[in-house]
């Protein structure tokens, strides 16, 4: 006997209603499962208790890395992140015989606290959502790229609105797919600068080798400063230190700004990306970093300039090669599978769903087939492997578009946006042009390799010149790593721009008419589909689930949480925490040969340490990349530790939540999807008896 639809529903609910067993999800703010942690762990936050979390927390953008977070934890603006969050501005920092990437770095007094070149710092005031606002924008009728245009340009409209009646950052944020729109004010910092970082060999300690591992015994944090008006700030939130050790089995939150996840693909998105955009991104992260590897081999000055590249770039590969393992195993897509066929049959099973909601799956489906081919030229057709290639890229676009009216121009350079393109042309960052003509060379010459020769971007890279001419043109006689002769193309506006006989700028004007139609055609073609059959979906699993699920992370602030847990991995049981006795242990045991040497600090100060005091600690929140540098807080909201990594099982996460049930890696021999921190006694301790900050204690420590 067939089921009626209303008890298809019931199933499908019971089956696939994601995160009401699991500790899954990065909530929204304005949706946090708070029922669920009244339910399971008799946990109920206040609104002021949220708001302190979320006011407390940072999100970190630099020129160098795709973002991270941060968290203020002082009430002079004091800021905890990682260390590899901060170490690309340190490198900058750095020079010559004054490497703080290698030496580390602190800052007795705020005079010799240094600024860092362009990082800037934001924090989420307040939020409304206007998915009504920017839905009644959508004419009947319009096609998927018109509707795209529409939404876009009253987004950008209210952004440019609220921006200038508020004074703050404004942005309308995308969720479920579409199936809401959020007015996020951000309030923003571009004056950060650096207070106490320590040496790498502590805080990257095993290397590539132990990146998404645990046991870990890594110190992975910086201590920044935000200033406001060249004066600390004064910030009415900031984070309390835990006054005890996080325990076992103890509730954890994780508020932070995770980048990117792809849990409502749909399976023909997955599929592409397991045939075509994976081991096209592994092969160009491989490309990259030979290339890095054969600059920094050239000498002790050109290892410090790419150092934080080749760290950046070493934990990418292995990331997507983790993604990728997850991929080819039948766990995922058995999962993702079973999920789609389930919200299809929910919605076959309602005609006026059917006529609401239509064929979303196919409409994305159809859009994709194209992309196996054009990917490619999407990933290679642009400078951004190059920071002075980006630049003059920028400079260019800019002089294009902004003599149009602000509605007809890029997102980026609307006038609401002008800041932050301002913020990132002059950058007082070094620019090298001995690496970026290396970096740049070998860039052109895997293009050329992938696209062929006759490529169109290839053919107006290369203008008939070998990939290493072309660069060696291009960096020999550029001006563009001097920020005076950036700031005055940028004030002298297009027609400055236009005028200025630069081989950078010129190789950047003769391609970008192709990356124009490369971006026109993606979205036209994919861009504008997914956003119109995503908002199909996303209202289809509304109508089956309600609102009790949470959306794609995409760099905007959530909230995960989970309990502090071992783990099983085979027939090997994983302690929830290691301790400084364990790292000099694995010190030893490897000879202090590298990535396992300990500084010079650490082994003449090992006596004055409590061996026992933990260092790194594991915990089932849901968290992935961008989570970097996210405090971990328990119920009182105090800090316990600071999120740096996660282990391998994680690694998937970014297409399904892996709980202690499941297991989706393709080997199936192992539970225990886990995030990983450095807690906080850690911190007090090295700061105290290492690195003689006892005030920068006394300061995190007061009320």
């Amino acid at each position: 006997m067939s089921k009626s639809p209303s008890a298809l529903i019931v199933a499908v609910l019971l089956l696939f209603t994601p995160a009401l067993f699991a500790d899954e999800g990065m909530w929204t703010f304005d949706n946090p499962p708070l029922r669920f942690w009244r339910d399971k762990y008799g946990f109920e936050p206040t609104q002021e208790w949220l708001d302190h979390i979320r006011l407390s927390t940072v999100r970190l953008n630099d020129g160098t890395s795709g973002g991270a977070t941060g968290c203020l934890v002082g009430p002079d603006g004091l800021l905890l992140t990682n260390q590899h969050v901060g170490a690309g501005q340190v490198g900058k920092l750095s020079q010559s015989g004054r490497d703080f990437v290698k030496e580390g770095f602190y800052a007795r007094t705020h005079a010799e606290e240094l600024r860092c070149p362009d990082m800037a710092a934001t924090v989420l005031v307040k939020y409304e959502n206007v998915t009504e606002l920017i839905r009644q924008a959508v004419k009947p009728g319009a096609t998927p790229t018109a509707a795209a245009e529409q939404r876009r340009q009253a987004s950008l409209a209210l952004e440019k609105e609220q921006g200038e009646k508020s004074g703050l950052h404004c942005e309308v944020i995308s969720l479920y797919n579409g199936g809401e729109y959020w007015l996020y004010y951000y309030k923003r910092y571009t004056d950060v600068r650096l207070v106490f970082v320590p040496e790498e060999q502590i805080a990257y300690f095993g290397g590539d080798y132990d990146n998404f591992t645990f046991p870990r015994y890594s110190l992975d944090i910086t201590f920044l400063r935000v200033y406001e008006n060249g004066q600390p700030l004064r910030p009415q939130h900031f984070l309390k230190w835990a006054t005890q050790d996080v325990a076992e089995s103890e509730l954890v939150f994780v508020p932070g700004f995770p980048g990117s996840s792809a849990r409502l693909s749909t399976v023909a998105q997955l599929r592409y990306q397991r045939d075509s955009a994976n081991p096209m991104q592994i092969h160009l992260l491989e490309a990259r970093l030979e290339a890095v590897h054969r600059y920094a081999a050239r000498g002790e000055d050109q290892r410090r300039q790419v150092a934080y590249l080749e760290r950046l770039l070493s934990n990418a590969l292995k990331r997507f090669n983790g993604q990728q393992e997850g991929l080819r195993g039948q766990g995922v897509f058995k999962k993702k599978m079973a999920e789609e066929e389930a919200l299809r049959k929910a919605v076959q099973a309602r005609p006026d769903w059917q006529k609401i909601f239509g064929n979303p799956w196919q409409e994305i489906s159809t859009a994709y087939q194209p992309m196996a081919a054009n990917g490619k030229r999407l990933a290679y057709g642009n400078l951004a492997l190059s920071r002075a290639g980006t630049l003059a890229s920028l400079l260019v676009r800019y002089a294009e578009e902004a003599p149009k009216p602000d509605a007809q121009r890029y997102e980026e350079f609307r006038d609401a946006r002008l800041q932050s393109l301002r913020f990132t042309l002059l950058s007082a960052a070094p620019v090298y042009l001995e690496m970026e003509e290396a970096l740049l060379a070998a860039w052109f010459s895997d293009a050329q390799q992938v696209l062929g020769a006759k490529d169109p971007f290839i053919v107006a890279l290369l203008n008939g010149q070998t990939p290493t001419a072309a660069a060696k043109l291009a960096l020999g006689g550029t001006q563009l790593h001097k920020l005076d002769f950036r700031r005055e193309l940028f004030e002298g506006g297009p027609e400055a721009i236009a005028k200025a006989d630069d081989p950078l700028l010129a190789l950047a004007r003769r391609i970008e008419p192709v990356i124009r139609q490369l971006r026109a055609w993606n979205e036209t073609k994919v861009l504008n589909v997914e956003a119109s059959a995503g908002e199909h979906l996303a209202n289809a699993r509304f109508a089956v689930y309600g609102k009790n699920a949470y959306p794609d992370a995409n760099f905007n602030l959530r909230i995960a949480y989970g309990t502090v847990a071992g783990y099983e991995e085979g027939a090997v049981r994983v302690p929830y925490k290691t301790t400084f006795f364990g790292l000099f242990e694995r010190a030893f045991a490897f000879g202090q040969k590298q990535p396992y040497g300990l500084p010079q600090r650490w082994l003449a100060g090992q006596n004055q340490l409590d061996l026992k005091t933990p260092l790194n600690f594991v915990y089932n929140a849901d968290t992935i990349g961008g989570n970097s540098g996210s405090p971990v807080i328990n119920r009182q909201g105090e800090i316990v530790g600071i999120n740096f990594d996660g282990n391998m099982q994680k690694l998937v996460n970014r297409w399904l939540y892996v709980d202690e049930d499941h297991n989706a890696n393709a080997n199936g021999a192992s539970n225990g999807s886990r995030a990983v921190g450095v807690h906080t006694a850690a911190i007090v301790e090295a700061l105290q008896k290492l690195y003689d900050a006892g005030a920068l204690v006394k300061e995190i420590k007061r009320d």
